[in-house]
């Protein structure tokens, strides 16, 4: 299938099976978010695996957007490798990890949509409840979580997932 086709029919799964993810298949997903562009290459995207009993009953402390997805990736980046740009005069004091992160996390959540795999995009926490729970340093800053597995028999995508903003809405000749 090409790109287009992937994105398109991608959707956000929210009735996962138990099933775990390969681990050649976890492989390829977690290579694909070590290998993204990242501003000027410093790679700051940082990957935590939450799967077992024990990480997946923190997870549900810290959020309830889980869908018992066998496995979530938790996508953060590493504040000392950040590339910053202070002279930003609409954003102060601005750094490239959340942005590295989430490149991370789209190409993982395509690759893992080749590969058969399902995912949901997850932004339903508090980032201090998540570093505190897990046990995360101080630089560590969690940006979103990535629910993977395969769909159970009631997947399907939501309704949203169709409705899409006409192109005239997003491009704008200057």
């Amino acid at each position: 299938m090409d790109f287009l086709e992937l994105a398109k029919n991608r959707y956000s799964e929210r009735f996962f099976d138990r099933r775990p993810v390969e681990p050649e298949k976890l492989d390829r997903i977690l290579e694909a978010g070590r290998v993204v562009p990242t501003a000027c290459n410093y790679q700051p995207q940082k990957f935590f695996l939450i799967r077992g009993e024990e990480a997946m009953a923190k997870l549900k402390t810290v959020t309830r957007f889980h869908y018992n997805a066998p496995l979530i990736i938790l996508v953060c980046y590493d504040l000392r490798e950040v590339w910053t740009n202070p002279g930003d005069r609409y954003y102060q004091n601005y750094n490239s990890g959340e942005q590295d992160a989430s490149i991370a996390a789209t190409t993982m959540m395509y690759e893992a949509e080749e590969l058969g795999v399902h995912t949901i995009w997850i932004r339903g926490f508090d980032s201090k409840t998540v570093s505190d729970v897990f046990g995360l340093p101080d630089y560590m800053i969690p940006v979103m979580m990535l629910g993977l597995g395969y769909p159970n028999d009631r997947a399907r995508a939501n309704g949203w997932h169709y409705k899409r903003k006409p192109i005239e809405e997003f491009v704008f000749e200057l």
